[in-house]
């Protein structure tokens, strides 16, 4: 049976095939699609939405552990997140397979920085596999398994984002019926205290031999032979990339299992080849192995130190221009930055947050960080997820040493992100008696990564109800005593509680609670949020003024005619959050019922 799919689909595709039981992930661009797919195969595998990455990993290992084939999927970064059990459970090694994916961004489509992932299957000392299409995908993800349970250790999955979302035909198979295996305790094998670690770390170095021998002997690796004066050494995507440049006009060493490199195989490559290329994305790191080997090579000295190495990318490299595409007038291209959507529960708080004077506002990982731009200017920096409450907990403390301070700090930080790493750091602030201001924007949803559930939405990812975890309550028990819950479309409200809290001298958190336009309302929600999107607004043209300040909240509904200096109101895409309306000085802006 063939299909089309993605990359993520084939790999969720794969491990069903393989037989996996577990599947636990936090969702992240590129990566969200492999769980959600996974999530379909109800009545063979448990998946679950974790509050965080290291929780997804440290769940899939205790699932090897007592015998089941397990997965843990994440987005590039998500995996320092996890790095703390990444680097043990491969001295402990696994009992059913496990195998962990890392979605890199190369090109940082969707990412606050461009890191190679790669280095991590170096570091931990663990095998790794770099599948370059979706069939790839799909087997390769089936083989990473067999891997993990003969060599005993966990696998490193690398994809990139064209490897993630492009498509291509897929030949599926049946599932593989693979059981339990029986659970023995062995504490010498499990528990990596001082006593046990050294003989953890032989069977490490052991193992490492071990796949080498592998990575020279198999298929996954392999040399194609045409023109040999030319030789390309490339892994993942950037092998088809190079193949659709030099088509027949060159040679390749394919890599699809990299770490450890065949060493023996890229010497008889080099041999065979007059001039080598090493093709990668982001980190030269088959370049330095081809380097140390002392075989001359061309790689970040020709191609990109950054980006996705596309077809274009490496025929202006090589070449000094890419292909000839059609020719446009780029005058005629209207600029369209990234903006919060009509009636996007984050602009209420950001349109009055972005007016507040000696104020420095500590932003996160989410849609809400949008918030940096015009007209809001409501951001100072971000770095990761769950970091915002963390890092003005550290200026505010800096900034109340300095005589006659007046200038305070606001964190902000999604509710998912919130339930990923940023209750440790409100646990911080409350513990070390910080006088923060910290807002949590609940939209009911993780929204960024495309609305999946999690821990305050009272959905599993497999649609079962569960516990629904109050926010207000639990940042109540983190030891914050100021706190206040608000709708964040209600612009009075919004002032109001920013006022309280800048009038307090102790820690406060301020709760925004109001569902994203774009979600599906649970029936908990419609019930609560009875009023939501029921009416629409509109301009009255007559009482109009040409102010625009209704332009300044910042919604893609509004549009300003310069010529009638009038501002006009899309139907269409407004959703009623009344938030123009309010900052209308005329009353030119009323209600229409939907």
């Amino acid at each position: 049976m063939k299909k089309l799919l993605t990359g993520n689909e084939a790999i969720a595709r794969g491990a069903w095939e393989a037989g996996v039981r577990f599947a636990s992930a936090y969702p992240g661009t590129p990566s969200t699609e492999i769980l959600e797919n996974i999530a379909t195969y109800k009545e063979d595998i448990l998946a679950e939405w974790a509050p965080n990455e290291k929780v997804a990993l440290e769940s899939a290992i205790g699932a090897s552990y007592v015998g089941a084939r397990a997965l843990a999927s994440m987005k590039h970064v998500g995996l320092n997140v996890a790095a703390d059990p990444l680097f043990t459970v491969s001295y402990t090694g696994i009992n059913g397979g496990l195998v962990i994916i890392t979605a890199d961004d190369a090109g940082m489509h969707s990412s606050q920085n461009e890191q190679d992932n790669r280095n991590y299957a170096r570091a931990a000392k663990m095998p790794m596999f770099e599948p370059s299409d979706s069939q790839e995908a799909k087997d390769m993800i089936k083989e990473a398994f067999e891997i993990s349970e003969k060599y005993g250790c966990p696998v490193l999955f690398r994809v990139t984002t064209r490897v993630c979302h492009s498509k291509g035909i897929v030949e599926c198979g049946d599932r593989k019926n693979v059981e339990i295996r029986e659970y023995v305790k062995d504490v010498k094998k499990r528990v990596p205290v001082p006593a046990h670690t050294p003989a953890m770390r032989d069977r490490v170095e052991e193992r490492l031999n071990k796949l080498e021998e592998f990575s020279n002997n198999t298929p996954l690796n392999y040399i194609e032979l045409h023109d040999s004066r030319i030789g390309v050494v490339a892994s993942g995507c950037s092998y088809r990339f190079a193949k659709e440049v030099f088509g027949d006009s060159a040679s390749y060493l394919k890599l699809g299992f990299t770490n450890p490199l065949p060493r023996k195989l890229m010497k008889e490559f080099a041999s065979k080849v007059d001039k080598i290329y090493v093709i990668e994305e982001d980190d030269p790191i088959i370049e330095n192995e081809l380097k140390a080997l002392g075989i001359q090579c061309f790689g970040k000295d020709v191609f990109p130190y950054q980006g996705e190495m596309t077809p274009d990318v490496i025929r202006k490299a090589v070449y000094g221009q890419a292909k000839e595409t059609i020719e446009y007038d780029t005058n005629k291209v209207v600029s369209r930055p990234p903006t919060y959507c009509a009636g996007c529960p984050h602009r209420g708080l950001m349109y009055e947050l972005g007016k507040r004077k000696n104020t420095i506002i500590s932003g996160d990982i989410g849609c809400y960080a949008l918030g940096f731009a015009e007209p809001y200017n409501a951001m100072d920096w971000s770095t990761c997820m769950g970091a915002s409450i963390s890092m003005a907990h550290g200026a505010q403390k800096v900034l109340n040493t300095k005589e006659d301070n007046n200038t305070r700090v606001v964190s902000i930080i999604g509710d998912s992100t919130f339930f990923h790493t940023g209750i440790n750091s409100l646990l911080n602030v409350a513990y070390n008696k910080s006088n923060t201001i910290n807002v949590i924007l609940d939209n009911r949803i993780t929204a960024m990564t495309g609305h999946q559930e999690n821990p305050g939405t009272g959905y599993t990812l497999q649609g079962e109800k569960t516990v629904f975890v109050d926010i207000e309550a639990l940042v109540k028990a983190c030891g914050i005593k100021n706190v206040r819950v608000i709708n964040p479309n209600n612009l009075k409200e919004v002032k109001e509680a920013l006022d309280w809290a800048y009038s307090l001298d102790e820690a406060s958190v301020i709760i925004t609670k109001w569902p994203c336009v774009l979600k599906k309302l649970s029936e908990e929600d419609k019930e609560e949020f009875k009023d939501a999107f029921k009416t629409k607004c509109s301009v009255d043209s007559e009482k109009c003024v040409g102010c625009k300040m209704c332009t300044k909240t910042g919604c893609p509904a509004i549009s300003f005619n310069k010529i009638e200096k009038k501002a006009k109101i899309d139907p269409n895409s407004c959703v009623g959050c009344e938030v123009c309306l309010q900052v209308c000085p005329v009353k030119a802006i009323g209600k229409v019922e939907v």
